[in-house]
């Protein structure tokens, strides 16, 4: 059962930005993209307030780099599509169970980004979750 409602559309959305922001990382790495996506929109809070949709949490002003680039506009695979369902139907995989922010760095992950605390790296990404004060809603969702 859905944790969000989508239509086939935000599937197809959600895919490529699975794949746009991190294909190189594999499965689990597009998997941890989404969970973060999907907690944006259901935790309501800190700079993710009154994201209602895929396309108002994928085209948030400057949340995601990949859709400025042409890579994210190609036709979504299958394979993709699949992920994108696995995380709207509620799979979410540590470290991003409650994460709301993650990136690359060129190098080690910093303590904090956006002042909230480092939780954990998968290969390249660095992944933060909020504190309970900043955002008691996002350990609320699942």
């Amino acid at each position: 059962m859905a944790v969000v409602r989508v239509t086939d559309a935000d599937i197809d959305l959600l895919a490529r930005l699975l794949r746009a922001e991190a294909e190189g990382e594999g499965e689990l790495g597009m998997l941890l993209v989404g969970n973060v996506g999907i907690n944006r929109m259901r935790a309501d809070c800190s700079d993710f307030k009154g994201l209602r949709t895929v396309n108002d949490m994928v085209y948030q002003a400057h949340a995601f780099e990949a859709t400025t680039k042409g890579y994210f506009y190609q036709r979504p695979r299958e394979s993709e599509r699949r992920l994108a369902r696995r995380v709207v139907n509620g799979e979410s995989f540590w470290p991003a169970k409650y994460s709301l922010w993650y990136f690359r760095p060129p190098g080690d992950c910093p303590n904090t980004w956006y002042n909230q605390p480092h939780v954990g790296r998968y290969k390249l990404h660095c992944f933060y979750e909020p504190t309970a004060e900043e955002c008691e809603n996002v350990y609320n969702t699942f």
